[in-house]
Parts: structure tokens; sequence; C-alpha cells
């Protein structure tokens, strides 16, 4: 069993967030549906909660209620190598969600995600990479690449 593993309140979307999830990352799969029994608190036979792991990382998504709503204060970053990768991502992730600023977006249910390439890790320390990423929504290896040789 892993050490740490995120878990994630929905209000009825629990199902439906992993399903997403795990169509769009590959090397994932949902391992386990619990329901709710005659105790509740949801209706019987609903989804409680959903166990799924993301690129072996695992999760837990549970359908709570609507007590809690996710914030940007907390967010998963998707590393990608490559443009395409990225671009993939960000349009899957953000489709019926929003984008934001440096690579940030928040997908349909509000979870937010960083849809990072990994090179700018590398080029992030530059002046002019800051000043880049600082102009874009999804973030463009090129502009950044280019932006690191000014």
């Amino acid at each position: 069993m892993q050490k740490l593993t995120p878990f994630l309140w929905f209000n009825d979307q629990a199902e439906e967030a992993a399903k997403l999830y795990v169509s769009i990352f590959k090397n994932s799969k949902i391992t386990q549906t619990e329901r709710y029994g005659d105790v509740g608190p949801g209706p019987k036979g609903a989804v409680m909660t959903v166990a799924f792991e993301l690129e072996g990382q695992p999760f837990v998504a549970l359908n709570g209620g609507p007590q809690y709503k996710f914030t940007p204060a907390v967010s998963f970053v998707a590393n990608c190598t490559t443009q395409a990768e990225v671009d993939s991502l960000w349009d899957k992730l953000s489709s019926g969600g929003t984008q934001q600023p440096c690579g940030w977006l928040t997908d349909k249910f509000g979870l937010s995600w960083q849809v990072v390439p990994t090179i700018l890790h590398e080029l992030i320390h530059k002046p002019k990479v800051m000043q880049a990423m600082l102009q874009m929504s999804k973030l463009d290896i090129a502009v950044l690449q280019q932006a690191a040789k000014e």
C-alpha cells in the first residue's frame, strides 16, 4: 500500500471523474468501487468511493456531498516531455473547465492541474523564460526555448 494517497471529495461525480482521469493518463486504472449500504449517509447502492491509479499513483475519490469544493490551493502537476503531450493533456483536462495562466487549469469538476513541460525546470531560472511563461495559458515549449536563448 502506498504511504500517501490523495483523497478527493466530490459532490456526486467521483465515478465520472475517476473514469475521465483514467481515460486521459496512460498506465491508469480503476482498482475498486465501494457503494453506500443501508447505513448511508448516501443512498443505498450509490457509489461511495472509487479507488484508481494514474500513472501508478493511487487516488481515492469520494462522493461526499456538496459541503466542500476544490480550490487552486491544491493542484496536481502533470509533467510532460513533449509539446504533443502538453497539448493533449491540456485539451482533455481543460475541456468543460477553465484555462488559467502559466500552465494551470481547472477541470470540469473544479480540480486544479498544472500541465508542465519537463524542460521548464531547466529553463525557469532565466528571466526571459519567466516573462514568456507569464504571457501564456497553455505552455509552449518552443516559445520557452526561444526565450531561454535571448
